[in-house]
């Protein structure tokens, strides 16, 4: 479960931001992780909730938005917004898409006190 390393990634992240900005707790953080990302948001989820425990970010909420893929159609050039990166082309059902976007994963925001 490659969630697990992601998340002691992002973990690490916010304890170097402790060290530069002192906090005592993360009340939230934000991530986006794109639909055609390899990364399931429930095992994210469930990692992130395991690690914190005994920590300052123990009653931190992860919050992860979900952009769709983003693809453009080989057959009629349409830039196109998928959920899934087996669907066809919505503009022209052609099935020749070259993925352009929402594989990615961003730490967009944390609230701290």
């Amino acid at each position: 479960m490659h969630e697990l390393t992601i998340c002691e990634a992002l973990l690490e992240r916010i304890a170097q931001e402790r060290e530069t900005r002192p906090f005592t707790h993360v009340r939230r953080v934000r991530l986006e992780v794109g639909q055609f990302s390899c990364v399931d948001p429930e095992a994210l989820r469930y990692a992130f909730e395991i690690m914190n425990r005994g920590t300052f970010l123990e009653q931190a909420i992860l919050e992860i938005d979900r952009p769709r893929g983003r693809a453009t159609c080989l057959d009629c050039g349409a830039d196109v917004e998928l959920d899934n990166r087996q669907d066809d082309c919505p503009a022209c059902a052609g099935g020749r898409l070259k993925p352009t976007g929402g594989d990615g994963m961003r730490f967009i925001e944390m609230e701290v006190v």
